[in-house]
Order: C-alpha cells, then structure tokens, then sequence
C-alpha cells in the first residue's frame, strides 16, 4: 500500500510522536507507550531458583526470557537475557517484588536500568568555583592539551608553558566546552614519569589559566597528589584514566574537593593474554567495581562521569564493538565519555598515520553521539564542534 513502511522506536519519547501523527488520544498515547519500545536485558549470574521464577513471569507477561540449559534443575547460576516491551517489564517488575530468593532486589536494579536507558533529560554538573556543566541538551566537546614530550599524537607540540597556554587560548575559541590537560602520556607502552614531574607540567598552566579562560578545566591524571594540587588551583574536574582504583587516595581526593571525575575502564596494565571472555559484560562489572570505590568514598552520583576506556586494554575490533553498543553502558545511569581521537584502532581501520585521522576520528565521534555519548574528548576540536551539531539534530 502506498505510503507503508517500518518504523524503528527507539524510546517512549518517540513512541509518543508516532502515536500522536496517527492521531491516538492522549490516553491512549499513555497507555501504549509502553507498549511500542522493545528493549532486551542481561542479568547476571542468577541462582537458578530466582531465574526459573523471572522466566515463568516473563513468559505469562507475553514477554521471553533465555535461560542455560539445566536451569529447572534450580541448582547453581544463570544468566538470563530477557526480551519484551517496556509494559510487560513493569508488570514483570511489579510481581517480582512480591516474590522470594532476592527477586524484590533484581526487580528494582531491572526498574533503574530500564530507566536509566530512557534517560531524564538535560542534567546540571555543578563545579567548583561556581561553573557549571549542561550535559544531555547538547554533545559537549572536551579539547585535549597534552603538556607532554610523549603523547601519542601531539607530544612536544605543546610542551612548553607559552605554547601550552597558547593552544589552551586557541581550544577556547575553537569552541570547546571543556578544556582537558594532560601532564603524563598514557600511551599502550609509555614509560611513567615522578609525580614531581607531572605536577611541574600541569600546575604552571592550571594556575596560569584558571583566571583567564571561561571554560572548566579538566585535569588528566590518576595520581591523587596530582588531582589536589590542581584542584586547589582551579580546575573543576578531574579525568582519571585509572578508574579511582590506580592511586588508593584519589577518590578521597575527588570527594574532598568536590569535583566531578570522569572514571574510566583501563584494564591496560593487567590485561589477561587471553583477552575478554565477553567484552561488554566485562567492562561494566569491571566500572562498577570503581563506583563501589567512589561511593564508599562519598563522591555523589551526580559527580561522576563514565568513560568505556577506547583504546585502553583494548585491541582492533573490541574498539568498534564499544562503539556499536556504546549505549549499554548508560543502563548504569551516568552521563558517558568518548575518547576516540586519532586513535591506533581508527589508524589501523584506515592504514593512516596519527596526522592523517581527521575523517576517521569524525566518523567515531558521530557514531558515539548517536549512541549515547554526552562528552567526545578530541584534539580537533572545531571541526568535531560542526559534526556533533549535526548529529545532536539527528538525534
């Protein structure tokens, strides 16, 4: 028939619009909302009598729910990958409340998940020092300033200290929501260096721009000496590639000085030979472990960014896999990262050296936004500022 086609729904956001273009009653764009966003969920490790219970729920709902072989036996763990819409979820959700073996638990983490993926719209960050961050209106670009002889792709570029405020003046006026500074490479192989030595990079230029630029300044380091120092300096935001689990004191730190932190995935240091068993699962076990380490320090929630770590004890293909499901790792429920930038996994896909990744790393911050991404960390920052606009239009 003319004019009929497949529609994709990504959220009740937009299973409202569609409802409505047909001309639904406000009850009734209510009531089947929830009925047109399809979402697919991965419990871990269940015992098997709290699966055999999820599962029959979920099937007397309308909905599936995939189980190990053996599960009815009731003896051990499984995981469980359950399917339906977002209303047999709240019905499922509703009786498992009600039910034993830790159901009403696993009812609730199912319930912020779910909610955590629909999203709850423009987020305020306050900073130290009376800045603030909008994330979740828009895509927020963070420029990169490595103060480094070593960095993969600019290391010397901006070593000195006029050069280095230079380039921070010049990111600025780019149109950089945020400025990053980075005193130490944390290249795959970099050799580190004293903390003496990063805090004689970075601190001359925090200190220097502190008062001069309008933009929040990041600091890149996981070293909690590092953090303070710059903290009491002026910058507003801790970026520690070490996930809070690299130096013991920098999530009191963080927490002290009430600054956000962006905690990244990093299994770079320890990466088992034989790799990830499944990539994804891993890696948010792996970042909730540093959650668990920022709240039992008292760093709020509404403090705490999250970075997947591309690129960090990453390899080839798991850099794209990252990049495809991206939007996962919100079903944790904090604002995202993405540090794609020149990176080894673009140079290889495209067999360009580090100067020759513009076109690349545009394309990987394009396919992040859309995924989910609030930040994209970059080096070119004008150009990623015109592909993010467009994408924020698309999405």
């Amino acid at each position: 028939m003319k004019g009929d086609h497949v529609v994709f729904i990504q959220d009740q956001r937009e299973a409202e619009q569609f409802l409505r273009e047909v001309g639904a009653d406000e009850a009734g764009v209510r009531w089947m909302k929830t009925k047109a966003v399809f979402r697919a969920v991965k419990l871990k490790d269940i015992p098997c009598p709290a699966a055999n219970i999820i599962k029959q729920e979920m099937l007397s709902k309308g909905g599936e729910a995939a189980v190990k072989r053996g599960t009815v036996s009731g003896q051990g763990t499984t995981d469980v990958l359950l399917l339906g819409t977002v209303k047999q979820y709240q019905r499922l959700i509703k009786k498992l409340r009600m039910q034993p073996f830790g159901l009403k638990k696993i009812a609730d983490e199912l319930s912020e998940m779910l909610k955590n993926i629909e999203g709850t719209g423009p987020t305020v960050m306050q900073l130290p020092r009376g800045q603030e961050l909008v994330l979740g209106q828009r895509t927020l670009v963070m420029g990169i300033l490595n103060v480094t002889p070593d960095s993969f792709s600019d290391g010397g570029h901006y070593y000195s200290f006029a050069a280095a405020v230079e380039r921070a003046l010049a990111i600025e006026e780019e149109g950089a929501d945020i400025l990053d500074i980075g005193g130490m490479s944390t290249r795959p192989g970099h050799a580190p260096i004293p903390p003496e030595e990063e805090l004689a990079r970075v601190l001359p230029v925090v200190e220097a721009l502190a008062g001069r630029i309008n933009i929040p300044i990041s600091v890149d380091t996981y070293r909690a000496t590092v953090a303070r120092a710059c903290l009491e300096a002026g910058a507003g935001i801790i970026n520690d590639v070490g996930g809070l689990l690299f130096d013991s004191e920098m999530a009191q730190v963080v927490a002290e000085l009430q600054a956000p932190v962006v905690v990244m995935h990093n299994r770079m240091p320890n990466r088992p030979p034989e790799g990830y068993r499944n990539l994804i699962d891993e890696m948010i076990e792996d970042l909730q472990v540093s959650l668990e380490r920022a709240e039992q320090a008292g760093i709020p929630k509404k403090n705490i960014i999250i970075d997947p770590g591309v690129g960090f004890g990453k390899i080839g293909e798991e850099n794209f896999v990252i990049l495809k499901r991206l939007r996962e790792f919100k079903s944790l429920g904090y604002p995202l990262l993405l540090g794609v930038s020149r990176k080894s996994f673009i140079g290889a896909a495209l067999n360009l050296p580090v100067g020759e990744r513009l076109e690349g790393s545009l394309a990987a911050a394009v396919i992040g936004i859309l995924n989910g991404a609030d930040i994209v960390r970059v080096h070119d920052v004008e150009a990623t500022k015109r592909v993010a606009t467009i994408a924020d239009a698309v999405k």
